[in-house]
């Protein structure tokens, strides 16, 4: 089933007629992650296609010789019938997973939340969260899973990143041109754009729905930055993440209520309701508050709302949930919701036992979901241990994962082609077909290991040269760039949010041990740097400060990088080119974690704490190495730094530097094999989109 949602299309682009379904594929974010469709637009114009990166804003700057040359190009005519081929087969296809195996499911999951990840020039992310909601929305549309998915349209994103030449964090916020994205307006009544009203105290807000296509799934957002709305009331959801609180709630009262308004104005009526995270949680007191309308009491309408909720938790304790000040939640509540008793509210909000004066996102979603989750294994005993008074018993783990298409690299993918077939992504619904990849002649591998390493190091290269010369570096540091990241050398990358929880400095506990292991003469090691910390994380901001420092040093410098202004395209290369992948949280705080899978399925070693996925996910020193206690025993920074050195000093150096005489490290190349054959299925979105599908989706959908 394809859920259709009518749109006002966009500003045509100037196409000639043989090429005219161009722009059906620049307007879905399909394009991302099928290799052939992505490389088409490299066909056209590599040199700008890499600086761009938006296929609207691409298609629209191309000169009409160059269609001309394309037309008469017998190759790239093919190749464009073959994506259009592929577009359209993929888009009609009624033999999916969800069809073989829930036929009867005819209304669609409705899936809340307040970021997406999808591509890099689509910024409303700011990290895991998003990107994989993002993910989640295409393993939908690869299984056929009927989804709609509703979040906020951001026009300013979240922050863009650079440092300054002392490693202080600057934040800009570039506005987004609509005009050069693919989103357009959904049509409402009379043709114009649809939009709903909000009920505020003392005025009403309303906001736009546009939608963004993914597959098979279309993403509507909503928007406040219109005419009809105060100034003050325009920006609300401009920011991702913003830091005000008041702000923050009302985008939440959008997104919450503003989802149950735009999908009944739709006459979508979901199967069920599919709550990632907090802060989409308002809706189930929308959801409630209608049923209330109807004639239902209020425990009526729990009841009923409750029978077709999911809320999934991606926090590992309950202060890192979203919380308000209970005063400001009931002076939008009164509006909002007057057909339920504000002690009801207040009481729904609570998060123990005891009134501290906030109102809990994360309570308030539990309270109305039938299946409740965290996001891996060890992930839902924490949840249990914290929330089990408010679930009536344990939460279920469902482990997350990440979309395979998207997160694998080039090299890699033409193996997975030649190992499992063209088709290998069909293959993601099983395991068997990927034990395989252990068949893999050592060198094929460890040569397209090296392919996607180089890559990475071109890239990187060009970002720290563009770094440094803004910072006012000589020509003879610029051209010392040049040599900068060898490939030859052990390379760890770590790439994520820099919260302070997550270590990102741990490394760097004792740098005379540290020195000694990056510049050692014969198996020299260097670490990759990238990620961003929330503008009023001052904790983490500090994190990134020290790392830009110690990279300045001369004992470091050339063996530890920082690279500014993480995106996700930043995080594919590294993930495809390091050779390991570190991570080091305190546990339990790391409910899941997913850079760490997208580096294995690459073919990257992890080097981690016993936290999140890596838990569950390392086999015995077969596929990477743990350091640290296991089970939820304290962690300590010193024994942990400790531990982390002598795994490097004892086994993780030594192994990559030890060689055949062909310079293929064979050892090293056998763990890569089990680094990939054991997380592709099983932390692929694909595993993870049918474990919710069979344990949540089709059982809730059932009644």
């Amino acid at each position: 089933m394809l859920v259709k949602i009518p749109e006002i299309p966009g500003a045509q682009i100037a196409l000639p007629e043989e090429l005219h379904r161009l722009y059906d594929i620049a307007n879905n974010v399909w394009w991302s992650w099928d290799d052939e469709a992505s490389e088409l637009w490299s066909r056209i114009d590599a040199q700008r296609w890499h600086t761009v990166l938006n296929p609207i804003s691409f298609l629209q700057g191309i000169e009409p010789a160059t269609w001309e040359t394309l037309s008469d190009d017998a190759r790239f005519m093919e190749s464009y019938s073959n994506v259009v081929r592929r577009f359209d087969s993929y888009m009609a296809s009624e033999d999916t997973w969800a069809a073989r195996t829930e036929p009867g499911l005819s209304e669609p999951v409705a899936y809340l939340c307040t970021e997406y990840g999808l591509q890099t020039r689509l910024p409303f992310y700011s990290g895991g969260l998003g990107v994989l909601a993002g993910d989640h929305l295409k393993t939908a549309s690869d299984l056929g899973i009927p989804m709609v998915a509703v979040g906020l349209l951001y026009r300013r994103g979240y922050f863009r990143q650079a440092v300054d030449p002392v490693g202080d964090q600057q934040h800009y916020y570039p506005a987004l041109d609509l005009s050069r994205r693919p989103i357009h307006p959904i049509i409402g009544r009379g043709g114009s754009q649809l939009q709903v009203e909000l009920t505020f105290p003392g005025r009403n807000v309303m906001a736009a729905a546009w939608k963004l296509q993914v597959g098979r799934v279309p993403l509507i957002m909503l928007d406040t930055d219109v005419p009809e709305n105060d100034p003050a009331d325009r920006t609300i959801t401009h920011h991702l993440y913003v830091r005000g609180r008041d702000m923050r709630l009302a985008q939440e009262l959008v997104l919450g209520v503003g989802a149950v308004q735009v999908l009944a104005k739709l006459g979508i009526e979901p199967a069920v309701w599919h709550v990632n995270e907090g802060h989409a949680a308002f809706s189930v007191l929308e959801r409630t508050a209608t049923k209330v309308r109807e004639g239902h009491t209020f425990d009526e309408a729990h009841l009923v709302v409750k029978a077709r909720t999911l809320f999934t938790l991606h926090t590992p304790v309950p202060a890192g949930n979203e919380r308000f000040d209970l005063g400001s939640v009931l002076r939008y509540t009164d509006y909002l919701f007057p057909e339920i008793e504000a002690g009801t509210i207040a009481s729904l909000g609570r998060a123990g036992e005891q009134d501290d004066g906030a109102f809990d996102m994360g309570a308030l979603a539990i309270r109305f979901a039938s299946f409740v989750n965290g996001v891996s294994q060890r992930h839902g005993e924490v949840a249990s241990a914290q929330w089990s008074h408010l679930i009536g018993g344990p939460a279920v783990g469902v482990t997350n994962g990440v979309h395979v298409p998207t997160w694998v690299g080039h090299s890699i993918e033409r193996l997975f082609s030649e190992t499992i077939g063209s088709d290998w992504p069909s293959a993601l619904t099983k395991p068997e077909p990927w034990t395989a990849i252990r068949d893999i002649p050592d060198d094929e591998l460890w040569h397209a290991h090296l392919s996607q390493k180089n890559a990475m190091t071109r890239q990187v290269r060009r970002r720290l040269r563009s770094e440094f010369s803004r910072h006012g570096a000589g020509p003879d540091v610029l051209r010392e760039v040049r040599s900068m990241l060898p490939a030859d050398r052990l390379t760890i990358g770590f790439a994520r949010r820099f919260a302070t929880y997550k270590r990102a400095t741990l490394l760097l506990q004792d740098l005379p041990r540290l020195q000694a292991i990056m510049t050692h003469a014969e198996r020299p090691v260097q670490f990759v740097f990238a990620g961003k910390a929330h503008p009023a994380d001052a904790g983490g901001q500090d994190l990134i400060r020290r790392v830009v420092e110690l990279s300045q040093r001369p004992e470091f410098r050339g063996h530890l990088f920082f690279v500014e202004d993480y995106d996700m395209a930043v995080g594919r290369l590294l993930t495809g080119g390091c050779d390991v992948w570190l991570n080091s949280p305190v546990p339990p705080k790391e409910a899941s974690g997913t850079s760490g899978m997208k580096s294995a399925l690459n073919g990257g070693l992890n080097l981690s704490v016993p936290d999140g996925w890596w838990a569950e996910g390392a086999v015995s020193g077969q596929n990477g190495w743990t350091f640290g206690p296991d089970g939820l025993e304290a962690h300590s920074d010193d024994s942990d730094a400790a531990g982390l050195y002598e795994l490097l000093e004892e086994q993780v150096v030594p192994l990559f530097y030890d060689r055949d005489g062909d310079g293929v490290p064979k050892s090293w190349v056998k763990m890569m094999k089990e680094a990939i054959a054991g997380s592709v299925f099983q932390f692929s979105t694909h595993r993870m989109l049918m474990d919710y599908a069979n344990q949540a989706y089709f059982p809730l959908a059932r009644g």
